[in-house]
């Protein structure tokens, strides 16, 4: 393999006293520095004008190159087409779904001069994998720029069926865009699934029998090969740093002020997507419902602020403000309350601490790509003494974490039944469980999963190599 080039919307930069990188960040590190390779994305910084050329650094062996959006883009392309138009979408969110013209102007555009500033650094025997929604044009736009290279996609969300991808004016350029790539990646058989549909009913293209579509891009016709790599954690790495944060400061005063009380957590950025009213209501009726569990247990909630700027976002904080308000003031004790809730971001060690003595990991997202929460709770559980992961139908993580109690989000009495039981489950469920999980998490790594991704994106043939038939050169 030669130099691996990794183009994301941020890039995972190294800054001295920044929190230590999620399993994401090191596996594609890992891969990176094997190669000599490079991370390519916005700086996340704005300016009047574009930038002209990319800023580069060189750390630890990989070299890092970013580049600044331009001010008027940048409502266009990541509050607003990204994250107003495509998220919902993806997520079958079609009720808080935007669409506008002009910022989908402004996503292209911003793709097309993320292709721009990134040509001049490739090399012709580099392999290019480009990540998530906010970036699915941008092989085309590399490719009418004259890239000549392997290039994989990797979404790391729900991909929908075309009866939801077709409320998008632009569903048709999406499925041709997605076209220019040599390897298309999704997270679960499902969205596999998804994205097979969306091309037999979007474009007319159906997979032949080693999964690849051949579709016409550009007067060329070429073939693009589909599939899932399910994405993991560094689960070693997690399960060392709960270990040592388990009698961490934080993580002892949180125990000492809990007695003999068990703990439900919950933790991710506040999002739509991630069920959260839901999980409250569904605590509020295991209350209810099961009053034995009432001053015997709490429910931590972390929701670190996100995307303020956009109105669904600041509705959600206030739904979930009155709700955990509602329920405390409904059961509250003078020494009991029921809900902690923390809207804001907790260090990921410290949070791993609290995986490790919480006897119920609650993850129960209306739609979610994989869900990594998922799999760190597991990964951080004591091996003697593990919890309960209670898991949403709907979570990517869903399809292959078998020891999980699954549970549908949109049925409350449900829910409150599933924490019942975990929280009664006898220890030997509780590590037959566990251990059934972890196998898999060691199985199915962050690493595994990028070796893998480019092992598959290695083997197809060079794109010179891949086309099917080019229209003749006009004079």
């Amino acid at each position: 393999m030669g130099r691996v080039v990794v183009v994301s919307n941020r890039v995972a930069v190294p800054r001295r006293g920044e929190p230590t990188a999620g399993g994401l960040a090191v596996a594609l590190k890992d891969v990176l520095k094997a190669s000599g390779g490079l991370w390519f994305g916005w700086s996340g910084e704005t300016r009047k004008e574009p930038s002209p050329e990319a800023k580069q650094l060189r750390s630890g062996g990989i070299d890092y190159a970013t580049i600044d959006i331009a001010d008027a883009d940048h409502q266009g392309f990541y509050a607003g087409y990204s994250n107003n138009t495509l998220w919902p979408l993806f997520h079958f969110r079609l009720g808080l779904m935007e669409y506008d013209r002009g910022e989908a102007a402004a996503y292209r555009r911003v793709n097309r001069q993320f292709a721009q500033a990134l040509m001049p650094l490739l090399g012709p025997k580099d392999t290019i994998w480009i990540h998530d929604y906010q970036l699915i044009p941008m092989a085309a736009e590399l490719r009418a720029l004259g890239a000549k290279q392997r290039i994989g996609f990797f979404l790391h969300i729900p991909f929908p069926p075309f009866a939801v991808l077709s409320a998008l004016p632009d569903a048709e350029q999406v499925l041709k865009d997605l076209l220019a790539y040599d390897l298309v990646g999704v997270q679960t058989k499902h969205d596999l699934g998804g994205l097979i549909n969306c091309f037999q009913e979007g474009l007319g293209l159906s997979p032949d029998a080693t999964g690849g579509v051949r579709g016409e891009v550009a007067g060329t016709m070429r073939r693009t090969q589909l599939s899932a790599h399910a994405i993991g954690i560094d689960t070693r790495g997690f399960a060392t740093i709960a270990r040592k944060a388990a009698y961490g400061p934080d993580t002892q005063r949180l125990v000492a002020s809990m007695g003999d009380r068990s703990l439900i957590v919950g933790a991710e950025r506040l999002d739509y997507t991630k069920g959260l009213p839901h999980r409250m209501r569904g605590f509020a009726a295991l209350l209810a419902h099961f009053p034995e569990h009432l001053n015997r247990v709490t429910y931590l909630q972390v929701a670190a602020r996100s995307r303020n700027e956009v109105a669904s976002y600041r509705n959600l904080r206030r739904e979930l403000d009155q709700l955990a308000g509602r329920i405390n003031g409904d059961y509250a004790e003078f020494d009991w309350t029921p809900v902690r809730y923390v809207a804001r971001a907790v260090a990921r060690d410290t949070l791993a601490g609290f995986y490790r003595v919480a006897r119920v990991g609650l993850v129960t997202p209306l739609r979610d790509g994989m869900n990594l929460v998922a799999k760190e709770y597991v990964a951080a559980q004591d091996p003697e003494d593990p919890g309960v992961l209670i898991l949403s139908q709907f979570a990517g993580a869903a399809e292959s974490m078998e020891g999980a109690l699954i549970v549908n989000p949109l049925d409350a009495v449900a829910m409150a039944e599933q924490l019942d039981r975990a929280l009664r489950m006898p220890l030997d469920e509780r590590k037959e469980r566990w251990e059934s999980m972890m196998r898999g998490l060691e199985e199915q790594t962050a690493t595994r999963w990028a070796e893998s991704f480019l092992a598959e994106l290695e083997e197809l043939p060079l794109p010179e190599q891949n086309l099917l038939w080019a229209s003749p050169t006009r004079n």
